[in-house]
């Protein structure tokens, strides 16, 4: 079997930098690239990794994406002086050029496609690139917002002619919206791009309205691209697992991609001065985590932004240990998601409604359940006086089987819950009801909610899920029992 990670990293990438003074650009730091490498260093994961050098991508890789007069500017500038660089620069949003630019964002792109090429001819399952400048922001004919080559997008464009891929997912978690990903691919069915990113009813940069949740796609491409915008700062880790389980994951699971394509940026991550948000590094090992279960664990994780150097180097980090197959550390904090979140949410579900069989089968199974308060409450009633009056004596392990209910193993036999879509609501806030029925990846993780509760209530220490479920699900709920630091 396929095995091991690859890092790829080259210090060449560090003479990318700003010669004049610009308070927009003076954030995109060459020590984003060393620090994170360092740290790496330190925590010896970079020993564990295999390791590939970078190479320059050519220039008929650059133009499966890019117009031969954006290649043109680009190699122009190697030989200007200070103030002819001041003045191209000038003609785009948020990006300076340094001589050594063009040779830098060569070597992102080759990195890149290095990656891929690894991951795609089995002599790597899965592997990081540490390159910049970055990609997601720059358009078919411009340089913008710190991005001069869409890295990403070009290994997209690449796997689908060379390995002939039909599906090609692009999860984008940097705290921008990744806008020129999307207008490179919004009219393409073959490539799914998600992205989450700061908004704030168009007040944050980029400030498009094409950047809003009822952005969906053009033409074929409809349902193919996926926004989800955040309208306040401060989300936290609880808010992006909500984004992964009740919007991602099923809309991923259901789209079955051959590859995945992660543009990391690290400004979601808590103290960086441009996303302003409050989630740890361990939240990039779970969302990592997740993705890994996908496309055979085919997972290219290519960098972004992040600008907070201590934040960025320890998410970076906690990617990389996960890509290598550690153990997924405990997620803290509040684990129910804010209202701004579930708005954002629901706005995106209820957008792509006409295009997902899963989201379909909810309005559908949402028709038969919300007949009537009465009922809720008759049913909520009916188990809770079944936990008040039948007490359970201390056991040790419970089990679920594939509906839900559970049981334990020790001690009389005794029904701890039942489980449906009101009582998943009611565990986690009125919230996570809306796991897809027909996605049965999910529904087996849902299934451990019964267990997990009696976890946290401490009647069991551990326990069994029964569930005829892929393979793929089985293996992310038991890593999620030991992230919780719970025994299987």
């Amino acid at each position: 079997m396929t095995s091991g990670t690859a890092l790829i990293y080259d210090e060449e990438m560090t003479t990318h930098k700003l010669l004049w003074s610009d308070p927009i650009c003076d954030i995109e730091v060459p020590e984003r690239l060393s620090s994170s490498y360092e740290q790496l260093k330190r925590y010896h994961l970079v020993e564990r990794c295999v390791h590939m050098p970078a190479r320059e991508g050519s220039e008929e890789e650059i133009l499966l994406v890019h117009s031969l007069e954006h290649l043109e500017v680009a190699k122009s500038t190697q030989t200007m002086n200070e103030e002819e660089l001041k003045r191209v620069s000038g003609n785009y949003d948020a990006f300076f050029f340094h001589p050594n630019t063009y040779r830098c964002a060569r070597l992102a792109v080759g990195a890149t496609l290095q990656l891929v090429d690894a991951v795609m001819s089995g002599k790597v399952c899965n592997g990081m690139a540490l390159v910049r400048p970055p990609g997601h922001h720059s358009h078919r004919n411009a340089a913008n917002g710190f991005c001069l080559f869409n890295n990403v997008a070009i290994a997209a464009e690449h796997a689908k002619r060379k390995y002939r891929l039909q599906r090609i997912l692009i999860v984008d978690w940097d705290v921008h919206h990744g806008q020129g990903t999307q207008y490179i691919f919004e009219e393409d069915p073959s490539v799914l791009y998600f992205s989450w990113h700061r908004y704030e009813h168009q007040e944050f940069w980029p400030s498009l309205k094409e950047s809003d949740y009822d952005a969906v796609g053009l033409g074929k491409g409809k349902g193919f691209n996926i926004n989800l915008p955040w309208n306040k700062i401060g989300m936290t880790n609880s808010d992006y697992l909500a984004a992964f389980f009740h919007v991602l994951l099923p809309m991923a699971f259901e789209f079955d991609p051959e590859l995945v394509l992660v543009s990391s940026g690290y400004d979601s991550g808590v103290g960086d001065p441009e996303g302003q948000m409050n989630a740890t590094p361990e939240v990039f090992s779970h969302l990592t985590h997740f993705l890994m279960q996908l496309a055979n664990g085919k997972l290219c994780v290519i960098l972004e932004g992040g600008y907070h150097l201590k934040s960025l180097s320890e998410s970076v980090c906690m990617t990389v240990k996960t890509l290598l197959g550690d153990p997924v550390p405990q997620i803290t904090g509040e684990m129910a998601p804010c209202l701004s979140a579930v708005e954002s949410i629901q706005n995106v579900r209820a957008a792509h409604k006409p295009y997902w069989k899963w989201l379909m089968h909810e309005e559908h199974e949402d028709k038969i359940t919300k007949n009537s308060d009465a009922v809720i409450v008759e049913r909520f009633l009916e188990v809770h006086m079944k936990n008040i009056l039948f007490v359970v004596p201390p056991i040790k392990i419970a089990t679920a089987d594939s509906k839900g209910s559970a049981h334990s193993l020790s001690g009389p036999v005794h029904l701890v819950k039942e489980i449906d879509g009101n009582e998943i609501k009611a565990l986690v806030s009125g919230f996570y009801a809306d796991v897809a029925k027909e996605e049965k990846t999910l529904h087996s993780l849902g299934s451990i909610l019964p267990i997990l509760d009696k976890i946290l209530k401490k009647e069991v220490c551990s326990g069994i899920v029964e569930s005829p479920t892929v393979a793929a699900s089985v293996a992310v709920a038991l890593r999620y029992s030991l992230h919780f630091g719970f025994q299987r």
